[in-house]
């Protein structure tokens, strides 16, 4: 059984007992936390559901393990012949999460 579901502005494809970097919630960890906003749910290839936008009734629930900070990227913006030069630095915060169960009703 699987699903993707969307959180963060970003879709995930989730499956039980997977782990996975999600933008960061407000969530403590060893929270559980329930996420309704499913696109796409199944079981293989012969059974598929496709929402219109969102599979009525399906969800996928998990714990929170922990939060972290992803690796540093590197934004360098240059300008040709202008002597602009700006380079910064961003890392993006993440939650980690364990899926304990995809829902379909």
């Amino acid at each position: 059984m699987y699903a993707v579901f969307k959180t963060g502005g970003k879709q995930f494809r989730a499956e039980t007992g997977a782990r996975l970097r999600i933008p960061a919630l407000e969530a403590e960890p060893g929270d559980s936390v329930t996420f309704d906003h499913v696109l796409v749910a199944g079981d293989g290839e012969e059974n598929v559901k496709v929402g219109t936008p969102t599979v009525d009734g399906a969800s996928v629930k998990a714990e929170v393990i922990r939060h972290g900070r992803g690796d540093k990227i590197i934004v360098f913006k240059r300008k040709r012949r202008k002597g602009y030069r700006k380079k910064q630095g961003h890392r993006q915060d993440f939650t980690e999460i364990r899926v304990e169960e995809v829902a379909l009703v």
